[in-house]
């Protein structure tokens, strides 16, 4: 086989659109597998459940109510929201000024903040607590906002994509008198709904699945969110499978919600971030 007729054979043109159908059906299939075996398992009935159907929503009620998840969700929610709007905050002007403004430093700047993106989170937890400690933040919410409330991914993101924004349109917008904080709140941030979308729905999941913060900075059970209450419900239900899947489900269902939601904000921000004009 010569090399032409090779790359015809592998030249996507050159195959049908139903061989691309079931390649994306299998992958599908592949990820959503596991999802599927809790959504079952979560509506089977339990032993102590005698004379229930072979599909129940009992377990839902019982995770819920044994878990207390309601507290939970509300920490959750008001932690998840609050960081989410630091962030957006920090890294939508820090993101525009690393774009636009001109000043010494710059570049030794925008490679620090991608230096912080190779650092875990975990090697920092020790001075960050005694940080919190010295500002008696322990068992706080502010212990559970303001360590994750500026990030290097947002502010790079935001950057990428203010740079594929023409300029023509700020110097535009000077003309007419618009002055630097107009020109950044009035035509760059809508114009950047997309990447500030994307960056909404990676802060708000991160935030609603961490478990470390929560674990590390907290001992209050008032304080608890929706991971730790899902760590302790499963100690307590070890050998209940259905009551754990139960509790599984409810925990995500927000995060698909919230994905389903804003999915073609999403695609089309990651999409579009780094191509300059």
């Amino acid at each position: 086989m010569n090399r032409d007729r090779f790359f015809c054979l592998i030249n996507p043109k050159s195959v049908t659109p139903i061989f691309w159908f079931m390649l994306l059906a299998i992958g599908a299939g592949v990820v959503l597998l596991p999802l599927g075996v809790v959504l079952i398992t979560s509506l089977m009935p339990t032993g102590d459940q005698v004379g229930a159907a072979s599909i129940t929503l009992e377990n839902y009620r019982v995770a819920w109510d044994r878990g207390g998840f309601l507290l939970a969700f509300a920490n959750s929610t008001l932690v998840a929201l609050a960081v989410t709007a630091l962030q957006i905050l920090t890294s939508a002007l820090a993101g525009y000024a690393l774009a636009r403004l001109k000043f010494r430093g710059k570049q030794a700047l925008l490679l620090l903040v991608l230096a912080t993106l190779v650092i875990p989170f975990q090697i920092l937890v020790i001075p960050i607590f005694l940080v919190l400690k010295w500002g008696h933040l322990i068992n706080t919410y502010g212990a559970l906002i303001l360590p994750t409330a500026a990030n290097g991914f947002g502010i790079f993101l935001m950057r990428q994509y203010f740079q594929t924004i023409p300029v023509e349109l700020e110097e535009a917008a000077m003309l007419d008198g618009a002055n630097r904080w107009q020109v950044v709140w009035r035509i760059m941030l809508p114009l950047a709904r997309p990447a500030l979308v994307t960056l909404f729905l990676f802060t708000f999941i991160g935030e609603w699945n961490d478990l470390f913060k929560p674990l590390v900075f907290t001992t209050r059970p008032e304080l608890r969110t929706v991971q730790l209450a899902l760590a302790s419900f499963q100690e307590q239900f070890t050998n209940s499978w259905a009551l754990m899947m139960a509790a599984v489900v409810i925990a995500t269902i927000p995060v698909i919600v919230l994905f389903l939601i804003g999915q073609r904000q999403l695609i089309r921000g990651i999409a579009t971030t780094g191509i300059k004009n």
